[in-house]
């Protein structure tokens, strides 16, 4: 039976400490004949334009053994041109993997339900799923991954703070997000995470209060990909939830920077920051590619990790 990753309401905690030990596996260990794409073929299905989504998907793909095939929305016309079903099962007969970003997270739940091969969200509008693992395992490089750390995001309730609280049901976390009034995350998402009693979330309305003590300070743009109607707005409303040295002189003096790219340097964050000592934006996106390989291995079955390894390591990846 195939799996999917389009959200983490699949993945259990030893799914993501397998996937953990499996990035780790391929960054530091991998050898060359581990390929177990060999043969196989991976179609990217993107709505939206990419950089390191897409480049570190097909990298990793070719690294395992296999071959992709990129589709954009003018190639295929995604729930325009062809409903979404026609196009999965079409897609899934030539494929062996699809991996999609697109705007709705329907699109990819559909695109999982008609199709016969692993499908993996590699971006909606409501989910963020690999980026946030990829953040997730850089903090569990830096031993930052537990319920003692203050994981703090300053701006938009968006994709990635839902998939961060879709993570924080999984595994304990104290989760802080900061934002405006009416850019608060999906509702069902919070609960959810809450419900779960595993982690510490704080949803407030005041960036620097939540920055105090902070040992992660987050952030992203303003405006996302379809919301460019909304700049000016946003703008507004986001002013005083730039991530600055105002902000890093409240947050813990080890305190690392986050940021999931691409930035908009003297908006939501300062350029001082950014590229600042404590910066470990480079870090997350490098790490792209080897969780993304993880996900993959995990996905086909494909680990070299065993079962006592596991058990060996389980309270050091994730606590």
């Amino acid at each position: 039976m195939k799996t999917d990753l389009v959200s983490f309401s699949t993945l259990s905690h030893e799914d993501v400490t397998e996937i953990f030990l499996l990035t780790r596996w391929m960054k530091e260990e991998r050898p060359p004949d581990f390929r177990p794409l060999a043969g196989k073929t991976a179609t990217l299905i993107f709505e939206k334009p990419s950089l390191r989504t897409r480049l570190s998907f097909e990298v990793g793909v070719m690294q395992l053994g296999g071959q992709t095939v990129f589709l954009s929305q003018d190639n295929i016309g995604l729930d325009t041109r062809e409903s979404v079903r026609d196009i999965a099962e079409v897609v899934s007969g030539y494929s062996d993997l699809i991996i999609a970003r697109t705007f709705r997270q329907e699109a990819v739940d559909l695109l999982a339900h008609y199709s016969d091969v692993p499908v993996i969200n590699a971006l909606t509008d409501l989910l963020h799923p690999c980026q946030i693992l990829a953040d997730a395992y850089t903090l569990h490089e830096r031993g930052l991954l537990s319920a003692k750390t203050k994981i703090t995001f300053v701006g938009d309730g968006n994709n990635v703070v839902n998939s961060w609280l879709e993570l924080a049901a999984i595994i304990p976390l104290h989760f802080v997000l900061a934002c405006p009034e009416g850019y608060e995350p999906n509702p069902e998402t919070v609960s959810r995470a809450r419900r779960a009693r595993l982690s510490t979330i704080e949803i407030m309305h005041d960036p620097f209060e939540a920055a105090e003590g902070s040992h992660v300070l987050y952030t992203d743009v303003w405006v996302s990909m379809g919301q460019e109607d909304e700049i000016a707005a946003r703008r507004a409303a986001f002013g005083s939830f730039q991530l600055n040295s105002r902000l890093m002189g409240l947050a813990s003096p080890a305190c690392v920077v986050m940021h999931c790219l691409p930035a908009h340097r003297g908006e939501e964050i300062t350029a001082e920051v950014l590229e600042g000592g404590q910066s470990i934006v480079q870090q997350q996106a490098v790490n792209r590619l080897h969780v993304q390989k993880g996900i993959i291995a995990h996905l086909f079955g494909k680990t070299p990790v065993t079962a006592q390894v596991q058990e060996e390591q389980v309270e050091e990846l994730v606590h």
